[in-house]
């Protein structure tokens, strides 16, 4: 297999509001391996945007024990988060430094290459419309 490509999304309707969050992982080939929606409280959208990137870890840490990954590359539509987890930002808020140092302590415990990518919200519709779904249906 590879190449795992993880996107992710959180919604906070409010802000702080409502929260859903939506994964979907594909192989090197874009075929859907497993997608994930959960409602998760009350939440800002930034924390809604790390517990969602912070939650792929698990699904990917399963996907590591029956399958041969040897890179991962995140996809994320949140600017601040993916500037904040490459350390191309300071993390001021300390909810948000406690989330992002949680992510890079699990993800290297992963022991994968690994990459974090920004990209327009219109290329991550299908972990939109789960984060969206997982609000809806709570």
């Amino acid at each position: 297999m590879g190449l795992l490509k993880v996107f992710t999304d959180g919604a906070s309707r409010g802000n702080p509001g409502r929260a859903g969050i939506g994964i979907a992982i594909y192989d090197e080939n874009n075929f859907i391996i497993t997608s994930h929606k959960e409602y998760i409280g009350i939440s800002t959208n930034n924390q809604a945007e790390y517990t969602a990137i912070i939650r792929s870890l698990s699904l990917i840490k399963k996907l590591i024990e029956k399958k041969d990954i040897t890179e991962i590359k995140f996809y994320s539509d949140s600017e601040l988060m993916v500037n904040q987890l490459n350390l191309d930002y300071f993390t001021k808020e300390p909810e948000l430094a406690v989330l992002n140092n949680k992510f890079q302590v699990i993800v290297r415990k992963l022991g994968i290459n690994y990459s974090i990518h920004h990209i327009a919200r219109s290329e991550n519709k299908h972990a939109d419309r789960l984060a969206n779904l997982a609000i809806d249906q709570n």
